[in-house]
């Protein structure tokens, strides 16, 4: 896919969250809107190599969604993808539903792992990567971390762990979108400066605006490329609730669905069309 073809992507998966939301009446709405345009690159964009018809194949690239709760961008990026129908997307968090609240790969083809605890996600993506250096194999490891979840102390000693190892088959990238639950993350704990931070554990450490796909396309292809005997970290600046007007920079739209009248308000801004009244 060219450019503009990934852009309309994103605006896709964008369309296919709020939906969902809408229909399950709860949900993540902001961190699954910060984060449409890395999955999109990710899944579309030649960045991972995966095959819906063939989910386990062996010389897959892994991906783990440590931010569990941002599940609806990863079911919007797997049903655009084939790994399972589109209309399945309304079921999210029904009971039997293959789309639970937090990704779940007993469940869901796609699903690496089960994710939801912050924290853990940075730790089992070092695992998969150490497994497969120790196996001899090439394939890359990339998992989706938040940045209010770099508050964990899990996070970095899985950092330390990952550079001990020598692990440049892991891409971790940080949706910064500089909100949680509970506001702005310079408020709940400031984080300082992630990148310095993950350069002090002995990271590369790359730095991109994580809602133009342009840059998304050409840092991944990057942090891809290089094998320079460390692990990568790639620190997207993004805009929580991107893409929808009154949900962009809200920490209020972290853990809210929209309703009926919200959810199509939304549509009409991503799809450039009229309000269909509801």
């Amino acid at each position: 896919m060219d450019l503009r073809e990934l852009e309309a992507k994103a605006l896709d998966l964008r369309v296919d969250i709020i939906t969902m939301l809408e229909q399950a009446k709860s949900g993540h709405p902001g961190g699954s809107l910060s984060a449409a345009d890395i999955m999109t690159a990710l899944y579309f964009g030649g960045i991972m190599n995966h095959d819906p018809n063939n989910p386990t194949k062996e010389d897959r690239d892994r991906f783990v969604l440590s931010k569990g709760h941002a599940a609806p961008a990863l079911y919007a990026a797997l049903a655009e993808a084939g790994y399972f129908p589109k209309e399945e997307l309304v079921t999210l968090r029904k009971l039997g539903s293959k789309l639970q609240g937090h990704p779940d790969c007993k469940k869901l083809a796609g699903v690496e792992v089960s994710t939801g605890s912050l924290g853990q996600g940075l730790s089992i993506a070092a695992g998969m990567a150490c497994g497969l250096k120790l196996k001899g194999a090439e394939q890359t490891v990339y998992t989706l971390l938040g940045d209010g979840e770099c508050q964990e102390g899990q996070v970095w000693e899985a950092a330390m762990f990952s550079a001990h190892r020598n692990l440049d088959n892991l891409v971790a990238i940080v949706d910064h979108n500089k909100l949680q639950i509970d506001g702005n993350i310079e408020d709940v704990c400031s984080p300082e400066d992630l990148g310095d931070k993950f350069r002090a554990f002995g990271w590369q450490v790359f730095v991109c605006d994580g809602n133009d796909m342009e840059a998304v396309m050409d840092t991944l292809t990057s942090a891809r490329g290089i094998h320079c005997g460390k692990p990568k970290a790639v620190i997207a600046e993004t805009t929580k609730g991107k893409g929808v007007s009154f949900m962009e920079g809200q920490a209020g739209w972290h853990g809210k669905a929209p309703n009926a009248e919200q959810s199509a308000q939304a549509v009409a801004e991503l799809t450039g069309k009229e309000v269909e009244h509801v």
